[in-house]
């Protein structure tokens, strides 16, 4: 999942979902709380996440496991 070249990659919120296994309600309830990576506008109707932020989330939930 991770890039091999090292460069950020963005997710859309379907892949966002895909990886984490978490529903669009938990994300931005998530989001609200401070306790998810924020989301990044990139046009006017567009917003992604970088999928280093992601990793860092799961694997911080995994630690707190």
């Amino acid at each position: 999942m991770a890039n091999e070249t090292g460069a950020p990659r963005f997710l859309r919120l379907s892949q966002v979902i895909e990886m984490t296994g978490v529903g669009k309600t938990f994300i931005y309830t998530h989001m609200e709380k401070g306790s998810f990576p924020k989301q990044i506008q990139i046009g006017s109707r567009t917003v992604v996440w970088l999928e280093q932020d992601i990793i860092e989330w799961m694997k911080s939930k995994i630690h707190q496991s």
